[in-house]
C-alpha cells in the first residue's frame, strides 16, 4: 500500500513556501509512504528535546541539521554520529546548530533530527534522476566514496518490476559482496529490490521529484533501511516530450515508406544539382508511382510536367522531397501542408545543426499544424527497396532483403550504403534522420515492427530524442525483431551539474548501456560490429539452448576463439563422457576432445566432415563454431563445399543450428569465406573474433527475447 496523500501534502507544503528541496523529515515521510524502511527519528527544536529523543530512540544516536536551505548537511558540518550519552547529545546540539549558522547565517533552520544509528548492514546507495534523455530512471550501486570512482552501477527505467530491480543488484561488479563473502551472510535481496521498486513508483507517481538520494542504504540479511534520504523538487522534471500514438505514427509512416505519388520540391533538370539526383534516383530506381517536378521555371523534368507549386498538382500527393535552399523551407512546407502530404523529406542543411535552432523550430511547428511529418533535415534521403523507391541524392540501392538501416550522419549513411552494396546485403530501407526534428527512430521502429519486409533493424545513433519511448517501442519490436544499435559517444561526457550522487553517476554512457540492454537491444561497439551483425544475425538460426562445441583444425585458433566465446557471453559446454567417446572416433589419438575439440591440422576433409556432422547431430550441443587453418590436405574450398554441404543436408532433416567459421590461410581462404557466407554459414577470414561476435549478437538478443529456456539475461 502506498499513501500518495501524503506526500501530496508534503509537496504542495514545499511548492508554497517556494523551496526546490524536502527537508529530512519530509523526505523520511516522503519514503514511509511508499513503503522505504528509514530509521526511527524524531525532530528536536532544543537540546533538551535531543536527549529526550535520543533516549527515546535509544542511544547511540545520530544528529543532522534539518534546514531547507542547507542541502549537502556533511559539507556544513550539519551531521554528527556515535553519540553516547546524554551530556554528547546536548552538546551536539549545539554544535550542529552553530556549524549551520557558519556555513549559512541566512539559512533557516528548522531543527535537528535525532536518528536511531544503524550499526550494522553493507551500505548500497539506491536513487533516482531525471535524464535528460530517458526521464525517470533509477540506479543501484555499493555506496561510499568508491562508487563514483568506479562507475559501478546499474540503471533502469523508472518504475522497475521486482524482476528488473533483481537484476540491477546482480548486474554490478561487485555483487558478489551482497552475496557474503569470507563468512558474511548475504544481503536480504528481496528487501534491496522492494526499496528500488516503491523508490521507481514514487518518481512515476510524482515526476516533479527531479532527483531522489538513498544514500546510504544498510542491507542486511533482515532487511534494508535507508539511512540518509536526499529529495529535490523541480516542476520541469515532469514535463514530456510530445509524442505520437502508435496509429498516429503508422498512419504517417506507411504513405511516407510506400507513396503513390511524390513531389520534388526543387527537382531540376541540371546535372548535379541535387534536385537532379533526386528526380532520376526516383525515375532510374524503378520507383512505379507518381513522380511530380516542383519547379516554377520549368516546363518538364525528365519527360515529367513541371509545376510551379505543389498545390497545383493534381490528386493527392503522399510525400514531398526538398532540394531547395533551408530558408525557402517554410513557404513550400506551408503549400505541403494545404495539399495534405504525409510526409515532408528535409535534404537541405542550414537548420539546427548550424544552430539555426529558430528556422528549425518553425518548420516543425508549420508541419505541425498541419499533420505533416517531417523527416530530417539535413539528411541524405532514404530508400525503401520493395517499392523501388530511392529519394535520395546519393546512389540507387536495388539489392533486396531483410535488413533495415539508420543513420543520424550522412557520411555513416554512405558507409552503410557502401558496405550494404560490397557485402551483396539485402536490405528493406536506409533512412537519414538527420537533426530528427520530428520524425526519430522510435517512428522508424515502429513501422519496421509491422513492416513484413524486415527482419532486423539496425540503427547509428548520436542521441535519443526521446529515450523513454524508444526504450518502450525496441523492448516490444526486439521481442520479434532483432534491433541492434550504434550508439555514438559512448566515452564520459564529462561531470555533469548535479545535487545528488546518483545525479553525477548518471551522466555518461552507463545509463544508455543498460537501459537498451533492459529494452532488448544489442548494442554494436562500432559500426564494422553494427554493418556486421545486420548481415549476419539474420543468417543465423535461432539456438535452442547454451551448448556452443567449437571444432578446429589448429590448436591456436581454439584458444583464441575461446577466449572470444568468454568475451560475447557464449558457454562453452563441457563435453560429457558419451559425447567424448563419439568425437574421438573420428580424429587422431594425438588431437584432443573436450571443448574445443582440436582434430589438428593434417587431417583429411572426411575429419571435418564427420566432426561437424556429429555435432549438428547430437541435440545437446545447440551452435557450432569452426576454426579451420590452410592445409594441403583440405585445401579452403574443399573445406568451404564440405561444410556447406552437410549443413546443409542437416537443414534438410530439420536441423537448424547456427554455424559460424574462422578460416586462417592464404588468400583463398576469402573465397572460401564468401562462398560459406552465401551459403548461411557466417564465415570470416583472418580473424577468430568476427564470427564469434556474431553468434554472440544472435545469443544476446535470442536472451533478450526469451526464446532460451530457463536463461538469465547477460
Amino acid at each position: 500500500m502506498v499513501d500518495r496523500t501524503a506526500v501530496e501534502k508534503i509537496l504542495e507544503q514545499a511548492a508554497a513556501e517556494g523551496r526546490s528541496s524536502l527537508t529530512a523529515p519530509e523526505g523520511r515521510a516522503v519514503c514511509e509512504a511508499y513503503g522505504i524502511p528509514t530509521p526511527a527519528e524524531r525532530l528536536a527544536t532544543t537540546a533538551d528535546e535531543a536527549v529526550t529523543h535520543a533516549e527515546a530512540i535509544g542511544l547511540p544516536v545520530v544528529l543532522k541539521i534539518v534546514s531547507p536551505d542547507i542541502l549537502h548537511k556533511t559539507e556544513a558540518g550539519g551531521v554528527l554520529v556515535g553519540l553516547r550519552d546524554a551530556e554528547a547529545v546536548k552538546a551536539g546540539f549545539a554544535k550542529i546548530v552553530e556549524n549551520a549558522k557558519a556555513y549559512d547565517a541566512d539559512a533557516k533552520i528548522l531543527g535537528v533530527q535525532v536518528q536511531q544509528m544503524l550499526t550494522e548492514g553493507q551500505e548500497v546507495i539506491i536513487g533516482s534522476v531525471t535524464d535528460p534523455t530517458f526521464g525517470k530512471v533509477v540506479a543501484f550501486g555499493l555506496g561510499g566514496v568508491l562508487v563514483e570512482v568506479l562507475k559501478d552501477v546499474t540503471f533502469r527505467l523508472a518504475p522497475t518490476s521486482t524482476e528488473e530491480a533483481l537484476s540491477m543488484i546482480d548486474g554490478i561488479q561487485a555483487a558478489e559482496i551482497l552475496r557474503g563473502v569470507r563468512g558474511a551472510d548475504p544481503v536480504d535481496r528481496a528487501a534491496l529490490a522492494a526499496v528500488i521498486t516503491g523508490l521507481g513508483r514514487l518518481v512515476a507517481d510524482f515526476p516533479q521529484l527531479s532527483e531522489v538520494d538513498l544514500n546510504p542504504v544498510l542491507a542486511t540479511a533482515s532487511g534494508a533501511i535507508a539511512v540518509d534520504v536526499r529529495i529535490l523538487v523541480d516542476p520541469d522534471a515532469a514535463k514530456e516530450p510530445v509524442r505520437f500514438t502508435q496509429e498516429e505514427i503508422l498512419a504517417s509512416m506507411n504513405r511516407i515508406m510506400k507513396p503513390a505519388s511524390i513531389a520534388v520540391i526543387g527537382a531540376s533538370a541540371e546535372a548535379g544539382k541535387i534536385g537532379n539526383s533526386v528526380m532520376k534516383n526516383l525515375v532510374n530506381g524503378g520507383y512505379a508511382g507518381e513522380i511530380h517536378p516542383i519547379n516554377p521555371k520549368a516546363d518538364e523534368i525528365l519527360d515529367r510536367k513541371a509545376y510551379a507549386s505543389i498545390t497545383d498538382v493534381p490528386g493527392d500527393v503522399d510525400v514531398a522531397v526538398f532540394a531547395i535552399p533551408a530558408k525557402f523551407v517554410p513557404a513550400a512546407l506551408e503549400e505541403v501542408g494545404e495539399k495534405g502530404a504525409a510526409g515532408a523529406i528535409l535534404i537541405p542543411s542550414g537548420f539546427g545543426e548550424t544552430g539555426n535552432v529558430e528556422l528549425q523550430d518553425e518548420v516543425v511547428a508549420i508541419a505541425r499544424k498541419h499533420g505533416v511529418r517531417i523527416l530530417g533535415p539535413n539528411i541524405y534521403g532514404y530508400y525503401y527497396t520493395p517499392e523501388n523507391l530511392s529519394a535520395t541524392f546519393c546512389t540507387p540501392y536495388d539489392v533486396k532483403g531483410g535488413v533495415a538501416l539508420s543513420s543520424q550522419s550522412g557520411g555513416i549513411g554512405m558507409a552503410i550504403l557502401g558496405f550494404s552494396r560490397s557485402a551483396k546485403m539485402g536490405v528493406s530501407s536506409i533512412v537519414g534522420v538527420g537533426n530528427k526534428a520530428d520524425i526519430d527512430e522510435d517512428d522508424l521502429l515502429t513501422f519496421f515492427e509491422q513492416d513484413d519486409n524486415t527482419q532486423l533493424v539496425a540503427m547509428h545513433l548520436e542521441d535519443l530524442k526521446d529515450g523513454r519511448s524508444f526504450a518502450e517501442t525496441a523492448k516490444r519490436v526486439s521481442q520479434r525483431k532483432p534491433v541492434v544499435v550504434l550508439k555514438a559517444g559512448r566515452t564520459s561526457q564529462g561531470a555533469k551539474a548535479a545535487s545528488s550522487h546518483t545525479g553525477a553517476l548518471a551522466g555518461d554512457d552507463k545509463v544508455y548501456d543498460d537501459i537498451l540492454r533492459q529494452s532488448g537491444v544489442i548494442r554494436a561497439p562500432g559500426l564494422n560490429d553494427m554493418l556486421e551483425y545486420a548481415r549476419g544475425i539474420p543468417l543465423l538460426p535461432t539456438p535452442k539452448g547454451e551448448n556452443v562445441v567449437i571444432i578446429t583444425g589448429a590448436g591456436g585458433s581454439g584458444v583464441l576463439l575461446s577466449d572470444a566465446c568468454v568475451d560475447n557471453g557464449l558457454s562453452l559446454m563441457e563435453i560429457p563422457p558419451d559425447l567424448d567417446t563419439a568425437f574421438r572416433k573420428f580424429i587422431p589419438p594425438f588431437g584432443a576432445a573436450g571443448n574445443p575439440v582440436d582434430i589438428t591440422g593434417g587431417e583429411p576433409p572426411s575429419t571435418y566432415r564427420n566432426t561437424i556432422a556429429l555435432g549438428l547431430e547430437d541435440d545437446r550441443i545447440h551452435a557450432l563454431i569452426l576454426g579451420y587453418w590452410h592445409t594441403i590436405v583440405t585445401p579452403p574450398m574443399v573445406f568451404a563445399e564440405l561444410v556447406a554441404e552437410v549443413v546443409e543436408e542437416y537443414r534438410a532433416k530439420g536441423i537448424h543450428k547456427p554455424v559460424v567459421a574462422s578460416l586462417s590461410g592464404d588468400v583463398e581462404v576469402e573465397e572460401a569465406s564468401d562462398y560459406l557466407y552465401d551459403r548461411g554459414v557466417v564465415a570470416y577470414p583472418y580473424t577468430t573474433e568476427k564470427p564469434v561476435a556474431v553468434l554472440g549478437a544472435k545469443y544476446r538478443w535470442a536472451r533478450a527475447a526469451n526464446l532460451l529456456p530457463n536463461l538469465s539475461q547477460r
